[in-house]
């Protein structure tokens, strides 16, 4: 999906009559092909955007689960609720794709094989709650659980990274204020000084110092955080090993690492819940959960499990021997499974680690304000002290 590209066209149709769309293909000849076949005469054709996996939106998604589940609970069919959204569409790359869904739906292809066919746009989970819709009659019902667990899971992802991202955004202040002050204002102040012929304090020497060294060879380690972010970008996204380093080093940091931990151990066990409520089989919703997580080193773990399962041991048992998961996923879930309600303790586990995450991103988020302010307190007043130290040796100077 990565590499097709959104294609406008314009053409007559058998009857003679100008009509137009837009398809997603590989290459022009590829839109001519598919208008010959469908018997149309092409007449204008349009190269469009490429759609990346990060080019659809969450928000669209959600969307356009809820909407179809609204127009299936109303009475419409698949192919005219799917005809009625994409006319609705503000972005042009959903209403194509839409179309094309409905046209694949209108062939008698299934609604989940369809979408399967679209892993960039709608993920493992997906498909597979929508085949459970098609099986049991309740698409509409599917449709609605599936907004809900996205829009539960963006909120919480927005929750921690909110907090994590304002004492950033203050420690960023504080630096660029510093800096600021040490190669502008410093030197003003600098240049009194010296009118004075008086011997500086140590540590406003050493500041000044500091100042004259940014002012001489700042400009030349500028770039250096640039391409420093870029190249660490570049290599870790082709490097697993990079990845499950750094994911793991995350899980060490205090209080990170439990927001972390409890971020991926909610949509876990929400994703298990959802699918093990459809009637999916636990092999099924282990690899749903797989195909929806972003981290290698949780998917790793995911897999691992899989295979644990497979040999014919329990769930509980594999998840006491991996260390992502805390003591009490393993003890809810041998609960589950003696008991027979693995599907209600994987809900709980859900709620649970979901309420626990967001409590721990609002203390952290408390907690790191008053750190911030101190930190950004005595990097300002260092400087102040540095630039008004002298001020009080400057009487034994005049006189």
């Amino acid at each position: 999906m990565a590499d097709r590209q959104l294609f406008r066209w314009h053409a007559l149709d058998e009857e003679g009559k100008m009509t137009r769309g837009a398809f997603f293909c590989h290459s022009r000849q590829e839109v001519m092909d598919l208008l010959v076949a469908k018997n149309y005469q092409p007449f204008r054709l349009f190269s469009g955007r490429r759609y990346r996996a990060r080019d659809w939106k969450w928000h669209h998604k959600t969307s356009f689960y809820r909407q179809l589940a609204t127009l299936l609970k109303a009475g419409l069919t698949l192919s005219d609720s799917l005809s009625l959204i994409a006319d609705g569409h503000a972005e042009a790359g959903w209403s194509a794709l839409l179309v094309h869904i409905r046209q694949r739906v209108s062939e008698g292809i299934p609604f989940s094989d369809v979408l399967a066919l679209w892993p960039d746009v709608f993920p493992a989970l997906c498909p597979a709650l929508m085949k459970v819709g098609e099986m049991t009659g309740q698409l509409d019902e599917c449709c609605l659980q599936l907004a809900q667990q996205q829009e539960r899971q963006q909120q919480l992802q927005k929750k921690v990274a909110k907090a994590l991202r304002y004492p950033l955004f203050i420690l960023a202040v504080a630096l660029l204020v510093s800096l600021g002050m040490l190669v502008w204002v410093l030197p003003e102040f600098v240049s009194v000084y010296q009118a004075f012929d008086a011997p500086l304090p140590g540590f406003t020497a050493a500041v000044i110092a500091l100042s004259d060294w940014l002012r001489r060879f700042g400009t030349l380690f500028l770039p250096l955080p640039l391409s420093g972010t870029v190249c660490w970008t570049w290599y870790t996204r082709r490097s697993p090993a990079l990845q499950m380093s750094f994911q793991r080093i995350l899980l060490k940091i205090p209080l990170i690492g439990r927001l972390y931990r409890g971020g991926q151990l909610s949509k876990i066990f929400t994703i298990l819940s959802l699918t093990q409520q459809a009637g999916l089989t636990l092999l099924q919703s282990l690899q749903a959960v797989e195909h929806s997580l972003n981290h290698r080193l949780w998917r790793e773990a995911i897999v691992g499990i899989q295979q644990h399962i497979s040999s014919g041991r329990p769930l509980s048992q594999a998840l006491q021997q991996h260390p992502l998961f805390t003591p009490l996923c393993y003890q809810l879930i041998k609960v589950g499974e003696e008991a027979g309600s693995l599907d209600s303790l994987l809900t709980r586990l859900a709620n649970f680690h979901e309420q626990s995450t967001q409590e721990l991103a609002d203390t952290l988020a408390a907690s790191l304000e008053p750190l911030m302010m101190i930190v950004t307190g005595t990097m300002v007043g260092i400087l102040v002290i540095a630039m008004y130290l002298p001020v009080f040796n400057l009487g034994d100077a005049l006189g």
